[in-house]
């Protein structure tokens, strides 16, 4: 069973949930028509069992089951932290 999930990098932009931060998620790609680079962000809310993460730490998040209503990631580990 050597099942692949997605996994994405990102950046903490809120902590004050209890087990739950926010991570913001940064995408760079070349428009289809007008080839010019294109940044993009999205926020996804990611389960964080130790509360470990703080704002600004730049995390690793990996996909998961449904653990609520909108939360379906979970932090694999912290990269780096807040300065």
């Amino acid at each position: 069973m050597n099942e692949q999930r997605k996994r994405l990098i990102g950046v903490v932009t809120s902590d004050k949930m209890d087990k739950t931060v926010v991570v913001r998620v940064e995408r760079r790609y070349r428009h289809p028509l007008y080839k010019k680079v294109v940044n993009t962000a999205k926020k996804y809310l990611a389960h964080d069992e130790e509360n470990a993460c703080r704002m600004g730490d730049r995390v690793q998040i990996m996909e998961s089951r449904p653990l609520s209503r909108r939360k379906r990631w979970v932090v694999e580990e912290i990269l780096e932290r807040a300065a």
